[in-house]
């Protein structure tokens, strides 16, 4: 079979001959904003490998919400961090923080995987030899812990994505290729926030609160809590959203736009307006009783909206539970009434995808078939910036959203 120096989208090189250039999504600084504008179709040249790293053919790329921020430009300027950093040089961001694909090019010390293996990408980076790692301790806390294809670059938007070995996975063979690129980040997410935090790790029995139940994240912690015994109780902006994650385990949905208490809590010396609001926070916590069917609250309630819902989120966790969070789509300032932490002894966790451990053991349910990746549409490789947008507008589908990269098209033969 002949080579070429560049393979169009869907083209297949050689298993193991890696070309010179590659067809990526590229955002540069000059084109922050929209989504829809920020992501663009470049060639650049295939990156090179350190020992430890992995060249992965990519199949097809999952979707999330960290590349919409990249693409905005805000609330970091990913490119202008990493320069200034020296970790990378380029003047460009290629992200993508899951991929699905095969093993094209190895490392000389990657002893994991081989050519040809068909894997899956977890999406944390760090240094081997960071202080973390030798110690034993968890690498998340090291300062050298990144996002793979949002705090680093070469993720999978591209024809190949550059990786750490240990990144690297075995795909599920009763999936397909974009149903494999879906759940990662999301999952292992969703996995370390719910078995990361003991003594507050998800037991049978627990009532798990789970904002944007029918989103990426709450669909897969849903199914989490599900497999651990536990009730999950879904949030979410619509009532259409309720069968799907009903179908997925939940015990019921609570429509959140039924509610109006959202947002920063009024100061407690505002009588009226903290009086408005722990109405509202009362009913909402009286809602969760009527789905679970008795007065119990939560055990677990797992946030990444933040500001506008932390406030109730504390408020309407058990007593000696835990509120943990991952992310602040609404925003990043936490108001809170510490009488409810303190005198109810409630905890307020934050928690950062995962390590190893928890990435293959939320692999391994993939594996195992305890999970579906709930990929709501595969999209093709250049509408990677429609997929950015409907998430920016809140119009994403129910589920994850994958794009096709390398994946062959109906009638196509390939690495299937």
């Amino acid at each position: 079979m002949s080579t070429k120096e560049l393979y169009e989208i869907g083209e297949l090189p050689p298993l193991g001959h890696v070309p010179k250039f590659m067809y990526a999504q590229l955002v540069r600084a000059e084109r922050f904003g929209e989504p829809g504008r920020a992501f663009k179709i470049e060639q650049v040249e295939v990156p090179s490998l350190k020992p430890d790293e992995v060249l992965v053919y990519v199949m097809a790329a999952g979707i999330n919400f960290n590349n919409v921020w990249a693409a905005l430009g805000t609330p970091v300027n990913v490119i202008a961090v990493r320069q200034k950093a020296k970790y990378d040089t380029a003047d460009f961001h290629i992200g993508g923080s899951d991929a699905s694909g095969v093993v094209w090019a190895v490392g000389s010390a990657v002893s994991n995987v081989k050519v040809g293996d068909h894997v899956v990408t977890h999406a944390g980076v760090w240094d081997a030899d960071c202080p973390a790692a030798r110690a034993g301790e968890d690498p998340t806390i090291d300062p050298s812990f990144k996002i793979w294809g949002y705090e680093t670059g070469w993720g999978s938007f591209g024809q190949f994505a550059k990786a750490q070995g240990h990144q690297c996975m075995p795909k599920a063979p009763h999936l397909t290729w974009e149903q494999a690129a879906a759940p990662t980040l999301v999952g292992q997410t969703a996995y370390r926030m719910l078995n990361g935090w003991p003594p507050h790790t998800v037991r049978a029995g627990d009532v798990v609160l789970i904002w944007g139940a029918a989103g990426g994240l709450g669909c897969m912690a849903i199914q989490i809590a599900k497999a651990a015994g536990a009730i999950p109780v879904g949030v979410v902006s619509d009532d259409a959203k309720a069968d799907f994650c009903i179908k997925l385990g939940a015990k019921g949905v609570i429509n959140r736009k039924n509610f109006s208490h959202w947002g920063l809590l009024p100061h407690w010396k505002d009588t009226a307006a903290y009086g408005k609001w722990a109405a509202g926070a009362r009913d909402f916590g009286k809602a969760i009783w009527d789905v679970v069917g008795e007065r119990r609250s939560p055990r677990i309630v797992f946030e990444h909206p933040g500001e506008d819902t932390i406030p109730t989120s504390i408020f309407a966790c058990d007593n000696g539970g835990m509120v943990v969070i991952c992310a602040g789509t609404t925003g990043f300032n936490a108001v809170v009434d510490l009488r409810y932490l303190w005198t109810r002894q409630k905890r307020f966790q934050g928690s950062h995808l995962s390590n190893d451990e928890q990435a293959y053991a939320f692999n391994q349910l993939v594996l195992d078939g305890k999970i579906d990746p709930c990929l709501a549409r595969a999209y093709a490789f250049d509408e990677i910036p429609l997929c950015h947008q409907l998430l920016h507008e809140n119009r994403a589908p129910e589920g994850k959203m994958a794009a096709l990269v390398g994946a062959p098209r109906k009638g196509m033969k390939g690495l299937d």
